[in-house]
């Protein structure tokens, strides 16, 4: 069922609305399939005005009529995205890929496509407090989720990501005014109660045979192929996936990998708060003091464990000084911006 969603239903691109539909690469047949493969998996099915959309695929790209340069652009992003590793060491200081969180090149439904974007921006980001443009979006990946350093704006490598992420957007107006499905990494609803214990012993039998036991993942000669989930080979406590509820919608959507919804939304949350509740390079926001950082940032973090007291030893999270592979706490074109 996987191989066939993954070969079949996200051959191509198209737009669904209540009142409107555009096929350039998928058939009626295939766009009925799509949705009933998505709902046979778990999934629940599109609203009446949700915006559905399938991004186009590599073998696409080779049949589309865009300028070769174009498509030499594309590629290059579609690379950096799906082996970000090649700027370890430069912008990437963990054993992170883009494709680590957005999986499938960034294209499947449910693990935070990353099309929207490219369609949604420039907005207003309430985590850094200002407008964001694409580039910027991306460079926050970089420099929370690759506890890295983001490629320079305008660079070779910053123009091939957003580049890539606009392609697979192809055929979504700007500012969309549906809803979109598929959107984001959506939480089941959280439970009364989280157990760390229980989301210990889950991890252990569910997560452990790819992440490893001690959360440290795996790599095959320099390559990532299961990331790190906590460590210094991991994201840093300012990622958007140290939010539980963040993690709780990944966990419950896509894993374990190939078989998403099969465990329980209690499960889910449970695996995510024990993964949550493990230490991590520190924030980039990071004040000197762990809990006036909490503070500072309590939108984002009054949802993680950070600067708060794990109940299985009674640590503080985040009390440290600890940057992981990476030689500075926060990369120097991370900033605010203001058009006052």
């Amino acid at each position: 069922m996987i191989r066939k969603f993954f070969q079949v239903a996200l051959s191509g691109t198209v737009l669904l609305s209540s009142t409107a539909a555009a096929n350039d690469y998928a058939s009626d047949a295939e766009i009925q399939q799509y949705i009933e493969t998505l709902t046979e998996m778990g999934f629940p099915a599109p609203k009446e005005d949700q915006l559905v959309h399938i991004p186009p695929t590599m073998e696409d790209l080779e049949d589309a009529d865009i300028h070769p340069e174009l498509k030499r652009v594309i590629r290059r992003g579609y690379d950096l995205f799906t082996n970000t590793q090649q700027l370890r060491g430069k912008n990437v200081f963990n054993n992170m890929n883009c494709s680590s969180c957005h999986l499938g090149a960034g294209r499947v439904p449910f693990s935070a496509p990353i099309w929207p974007a490219a369609v949604t921006l420039p907005d207003y980001r309430g985590k850094n407090g200002h407008v964001n443009t694409l580039e910027e979006r991306i460079a926050g990946c970089f420099a929370y989720s690759m506890n890295g350093k983001p490629p320079a704006y305008g660079s070779d490598d910053m123009v091939a990501l957003a580049t890539y992420h606009t392609w697979l957007a192809s055929g979504v107006e700007m500012y969309p005014k549906q809803s979109i499905y598929g959107r984001g990494f959506p939480a089941p609803e959280r439970p009364g109660k989280l157990s760390y214990a229980n989301g210990e012993r889950l991890f252990q039998e569910q997560c452990a045979v790819c992440h490893q036991e001690d959360g440290s993942g795996l790599r095959v000669d320099g390559q990532t192929v299961y990331p790190a989930l906590w460590g210094n080979n991991s994201n840093n406590w300012g990622a958007g996936m140290v939010r539980i509820f963040t993690a709780a919608g990944f966990i419950k959507n896509n894993m374990p990998l190939g078989q998403p919804h099969s465990l329980s939304d209690q499960q889910a949350w449970d695996i995510a708060y024990y993964m949550n509740s493990q230490e991590r390079p520190q924030d980039p926001r990071y004040t000197g003091e762990v809990k006036e950082t909490a503070e500072k940032h309590k939108n984002f973090h009054q949802h993680s464990m950070y600067g708060k007291i794990r109940e299985s030893d009674g640590k503080l999270l985040g009390d440290h000084d600890n940057t992981g592979d990476k030689p500075f706490l926060k990369p120097d074109n991370l900033r605010p911006r203001s058009f006052e």
